[in-house]
C-alpha cells in the first residue's frame, strides 16, 4: 500500500532532494553511511589483519587474511535471506532498518576496541545489521513507490550513485586514518557514520506515514516459536561445537573458516535445487531455471576473481606498487577507491550501449564478455607481479587490472540480475534474485580459499591462473550460447499465462 504523504500535493511541494520527497532523502542518506561503513570496512580488513603485532595488526598470513575476508563477504550476501525474512515476518522493514543500523554501529564500536579478541565479535554484528538493512532498505523503496514501477527503478538509479559514492570515499578516509594513525581508529570512523545515519533516520521516520511500520506479512506466533526454538537448538549447539573444538586445539581459525566455507557452498546449491524441482517436471520453467543455473555458476566464478580486489590486490598494492607521488606515499588502500571510480565513470556508457544492441547481444554473449574482461585483468596482474620480482612497478598496473575488472562487473552484476528477473517463473522472482547474490557469497567464499595457492606457486603463476580460469569460462560460455540463449528463452505453452506475464511487464515499464 503506497503511503499518501509521498503521493499528495503537500509532499510534491516539499520535494527537495533530487525531485524526490524528504523521507527518500532520509533513506539515502542513510544507506550512504551504511555503504561508507561497508566499504570503509573492507579496504582496511584484510591489511589490519596481514600488519605485523607490533604496528598494531593481527599477524596472519596472506592466505589466512584473504580467507577471512572472502568469508565475510559471503557473509554479508547470505545475510540478506535471514535478515529479509526477520524484515517480512517479524519487525517490518522500518524497525529492521534501525535495529540492523544499530547492530553495524555497536559491530565497528567493537572493533575499534584496540584488543585482538574484538575482531569476531566486531564482523558479526556488522554481517547481522548489514542482513537486516539492505533488504529492508529495498522493501521501504518498493512500499513508498507501489503502483509506480518507473519511479521505483529512478529511485532505485539514484541509490546506485549513492553506492558508489561511498565506495569512492570510505577508502580514502578511513584507509588514511588506519595506516597512518590507528587501525582501531579507521574502524571507529565508520561506527561514527553509521550513527550520524541512524540520528537522521530516527529524525526523518515522521515523513514515512505508516510504510514500513508493521511486517507485510506477518509470522503467527506458532511459526515464530518453532523459528526461535530451531534457530536456539542448532545456533546453540553450533557454538557448543565450536566453542569445543577451538578449546581441545581440534579446531583452529582456518578450520574453521573451511567448514563456514563448505556451509556457503552447500546453502545455494540446495536452495537452488529446491526452486527448481518446485516446478513442473519437463515445464519450461523448470528448462529455463536449468539454464540459468549454468549463468548462476559463470558469475560465481567472476565474483571469485573480483573478490581478489580487497584481498591479495590490496596486498600487492602494500608490497609491489610505487606508491611515492611528490613525496607522499598514497596509503595501499586508496588504491579500493579505483573501482568505483572507473564504474561511475563507466555505467552511463554501458546503460547506453546496452539500450543500443538493444537484443542482438544476449546475456550469455554478455556473460561471456564480462569473463572475458575479468580474465584479462588477472592476465596484466600476472605480468605486473612479474614485473615487481625486480622492484615496484607503476601504478598503472594495478589501475588496468581495475578497469579491467570493472567492465566485466558491468557486463555481469546487472545483466544478471535483468536475467533472474527474467527467468523467474511467476511468484517466485524474489528467491531467483536471491539465487543470483547467493553466486556473489559462494564467489567469494571461493576466492578467500583459492587466495591460499598463491603462496605455494607464487603471484605470477597464480595470476595467471586466475586469468585462465575466466578465459576458459569466457569461452565455454560463448560455445554453449546458442543452446543457454534456446533454453533461457524457453516460453510456458500456456498462452493465457504467457500473455498475462508479457501484459504485467509491459504495463510495469511504461
Amino acid at each position: 500500500m503506497a503511503v499518501s504523504p509521498p503521493g499528495s500535493g503537500r509532499a510534491a511541494a516539499e520535494r527537495t532532494f533530487f525531485g524526490y520527497p524528504r523521507w527518500f532523502g532520509t533513506l539515502f542518506v542513510v544507506d550512504m553511511w551504511e555503504r561508507f561503513s561497508f566499504y570503509g570496512l573492507l579496504a582496511i580488513l584484510y591489511l589490519y589483519l596481514v600488519a605485523e603485532p607490533a604496528d598494531g595488526g593481527m599477524g596472519m598470513g596472506a592466505g589466512s587474511a584473504a580467507a577471512l575476508v572472502g568469508m565475510y563477504m559471503s557473509l554479508v550476501f547470505m545475510a540478506s535471506l535471514p535478515g529479509g525474512w526477520i524484515s517480512d515476518r517479524i519487525l517490518g522493514p522500518r524497525r529492521a532498518t534501525l535495529w540492523g543500523g544499530v547492530l553495524i554501529a555497536c559491530g565497528h564500536a567493537v572493533l575499534a576496541i584496540p584488543l585482538p579478541l574484538s575482531l569476531y565479535p566486531g564482523l558479526g554484528l556488522v554481517i547481522l545489521g548489514t542482513g537486516l538493512v539492505k533488504p529492508s532498505m529495498a522493501a521501504l523503496i518498493g512500499q513508498m513507490f507501489e503502483d509506480r514501477p518507473e519511479r521505483r527503478e529512478a529511485a532505485f538509479s539514484v541509490f546506485y550513485v549513492s553506492i558508489q559514492v561511498s565506495a569512492l570515499f570510505a577508502p580514502l578516509i578511513t584507509g588514511y586514518v588506519a595506516e597512518r594513525i590507528d587501525w582501531h581508529l579507521g574502524f571507529g570512523i565508520a561506527a561514527v557514520g553509521m550513527l550520524l545515519g541512524l540520528v537522521h533516520y530516527v529524525v526523518g521516520l515522521r515523513n514515512f506515514g505508516d510504510v514500513g511500520a508493521r511486517p507485510g506479512n506477518p509470522a503467527p506466533e506458532p511459526v515464530r516459536r518453532l523459528v526461535l526454538n530451531r534457530t536456539l537448538l542448532w545456533g546453540g549447539l553450533s557454538a557448543v561445537l565450536v566453542a569445543a573444538g577451538l578449546a581441545s586445539s581440534v579446531l583452529n581459525a582456518e578450520r574453521l573458516l573451511m567448514i563456514i566455507g563448505a556451509g556457503v557452498l552447500a546453502v545455494p546449491l540446495v536452495y537452488g535445487t529446491r526452486l527448481v524441482r518446485g516446478q513442473p517436471a519437463g515445464g519450461p520453467a523448470r528448462i529455463r531455471l536449468r539454464a540459468f543455473m549454468w549463468m548462476l555458476a559463470a558469475a560465481a566464478v567472476f565474483w571469485t576473481l573480483y573478490a581478489q580486489g580487497p584481498a591479495l590486490l590490496n596486498q600487492f598494492a602494500l608490497d609491489s606498487v610505487e606508491r611515492t607521488v611528490s613525496g607522499f606515499l598514497v596509503p595501499a588502500s586508496w588504491f579500493q577507491s579505483a573501482q568505483p571510480l572507473f564504474l561511475l565513470m563507466l555505467a552511463p556508457l554501458f546503460a547506453a550501449l546496452w539500450i543500443r544492441l538493444g537484443g542482438r547481444v544476449g546475456a550469455v554473449a554478455k556473460f561471456s564478455v564480462g569473463l572475458l574482461f575479468a580474465g584479462l585483468a588477472f592476465a596484466v596482474m600476472g605480468g605486473a607481479a612479474l614485473g615487481a620480482e625486480a622492484g615496484p612497478v607503476s601504478p598503472l598496473w594495478l589501475l588496468g587490472a581495475y578497469l579491467l575488472l570493472v567492465v566485466g562487473e558491468l557486463a555481469v552484476a546487472p545483466v544478471g540480475l535483468s536475467l533472474a528477473a527474467e527467468v523467474a517463473p511467476r511468484g517466485y522472482d524474489a528467491q531467483v534474485l536471491a539465487m543470483f547474490w547467493l553466486s556473489g557469497a559462494v564467489g567469494a567464499a571461493l576466492g578467500g580459499q583459492v587466495a591460499h595457492l598463491s603462496a605455494v606457486v607464487g603471484e605470477p603463476a597464480y595470476y595467471a591462473l586466475l586469468g585462465g580460469l575466466g578465459l576458459f569460462v569466457a569461452l565455454a560460455l560463448a560455445a554453449a550460447r546458442r543452446t543457454l540463449n534456446q533454453r533461457l528463452a524457453t516460453r510456458p505453452q500456456n498462452s493465457g499465462e504467457f500473455n498475462a506475464r508479457s501484459t504485467e511487464r509491459m504495463e510495469a515499464t511504461g
